[in-house]
């Protein structure tokens, strides 16, 4: 660790703690998103059994659709939560 704060240092990369107000924003945030992305994979889940016998190459767009909407969640869930960390809203 010590090696990593002197590299950060060296770059002028500075560590700033992150407050109780900011770590239950998080926390917040997190939560939010990891629902709405477990809610995705239950989407997933029904619309795949709804499809049971269907063509392999329609299962794939599905699941594709599915998979890039879970990452743009993740993405935007990962955006916010270094904005709150920055300090910025």
């Amino acid at each position: 660790m010590e090696r990593l704060r002197k590299k950060d240092a060296e770059e002028g990369v500075s560590a700033r703690p992150v407050t109780d107000e900011q770590k239950a924003a998080i926390a917040e945030v997190r939560s939010l998103y990891d629902s709405k992305i477990a809610e995705q994979a239950i989407l997933q889940q029904s619309a795949m059994n709804g499809l049971l016998g269907a063509d392999p190459a329609e299962l794939d767009v599905i699941a594709g659709q599915f998979r890039r909407e879970r990452e743009r969640l993740a993405s935007e869930r990962d955006s916010k939560v270094e904005k709150l960390r920055g300090g910025t809203d």
